[in-house]
């Protein structure tokens, strides 16, 4: 009998480059092991799949090798922030008071 697979995709994006591969997994294979399925690590230099965040259509998986993925979702691979959000939007502020 055939093992039952289905159909996700891994995606990852640079500022300049950016991939996007569907692949067919077992069911039951999870978000790290699809993304490492996909061969995407290999695209990316400085990308590495044991220390990168990972979510589905936007929301933030905190285990990723332990979400079992089901048909048709999109695994997506987080940078690492470069600046804290909080910090960037007070240092906004912070310099928009001191113009005006």
């Amino acid at each position: 009998m055939a093992e039952a697979r289905i159909h996700v995709e891994v995606a990852y994006a640079l500022p300049d480059k950016q991939r996007l591969i569907g692949l067919d997994v077992p069911e039951g294979t999870t978000m790290l092991e699809a993304a490492r399925l996909s061969g995407i690590a290999d695209q990316f230099e400085d990308l590495d799949l044991d220390k990168a965040s990972m979510g589905i259509f936007g929301k933030v998986v905190a285990n990723p090798a332990a979400h079992e993925l089901k048909a048709g979702e999109r695994v997506e691979i987080y940078r690492p922030l470069k600046a804290d959000p909080k910090l960037n939007r007070k240092k906004r502020a912070k310099e928009k008071a001191g113009s005006a």
